[in-house]
């Protein structure tokens, strides 16, 4: 259902005293840090972190220096927890988004309100499993993934010039990466643009009008040449024949595990 029946928030504040709720609570640390008292354990969080309560589960909240927060009451989210706990954002800030989103709804005069709640609803349910049982990535990771996700498609990223802007060795970042999302950055960076470019192959707005030239370009290749090398590496076949190619069906996924090669 994931029915939001309650958002609100507090300003500074330091101690919360001890109550329940007859639905589940979810309150997003969104300044400072304190803890969450339960009969059976204590729960630290920080800005940034959720704390998950479930229904008639009596708690406190308490902090020394203050702390401010959104906090939403839902009913029978699509959750498997049974007991508290805490699950941190991530680096884009994504269940922030959620939440803020969820308390101007829920205050606003627009029609379809409950629709939109509903559906923030399955969402952020959706995170917290997806965060709960994901790893969790160090930040220089988190932040290389994000720079490389947001500027992909730019045929003038200079990844080298991102890596080397940081401060920690390159060689260490390199072997940072690989260890904690399975390939290199180069790697990373090559996978998202080649995918990115077999989209727009089979794409019904391409529908072969654009020249390979056209479309090295749009997923971050300054080189036609080098795009349609790295494409066949890939994916087995060149650009111009793979939507022949997935139409008889002998590429059927735009990732497929077997046509991995080493790009770096």
């Amino acid at each position: 259902m994931n029915d939001i029946t309650y958002v609100g928030k507090h300003t500074v504040i330091y101690t919360v005293s001890r109550h329940a709720h007859e639905s589940w609570e979810f309150v997003y640390c969104t300044y400072g840090s304190g803890a969450f008292v339960f009969d059976d354990r204590r729960l630290d969080y920080r800005e940034g972190d959720v704390v998950i309560i479930p229904p008639m589960v009596p708690h406190s909240n308490a902090s020394a220096d203050g702390f401010q927060n959104i906090h939403i009451n839902m009913v029978s989210p699509a959750l498997s927890f049974t007991s508290p706990m805490v699950i941190s954002d991530d680096s884009n800030h994504f269940l922030l988004d959620a939440f803020n989103a969820v308390f101007f709804h829920f205050y606003s005069d627009r029609k379809d309100t409950s629709t939109l709640l509903s559906v923030y609803g399955d969402l952020i349910s959706c995170y917290l499993v997806a965060y709960q049982t994901g790893s969790t990535l160090t930040p220089v990771v988190a932040e290389i993934e994000n720079n490389i996700i947001s500027n992909y498609a730019d045929s003038t990223y200079e990844l080298d010039a991102y890596l080397h802007s940081l401060p920690f060795s390159y060689d260490y970042l390199r072997k940072l990466f690989q260890k904690e999302l399975g390939v290199t950055p180069h790697r990373y960076l090559t996978d998202k643009r080649l995918k990115m470019a077999a989209e727009l192959l089979v794409s019904d707005a391409n529908a072969g009008a654009k020249t390979i030239s056209d479309i090295a370009p749009l997923c971050g290749f300054h080189d036609p040449l080098y795009f349609s090398k790295m494409f066949k590496k890939k994916f087995g076949t060149a650009p111009r024949y793979y939507l022949e190619s997935r139409l008889a069906g002998a590429i059927p996924e735009h990732d497929s595990e077997k046509m991995k090669v080493k790009l770096d």
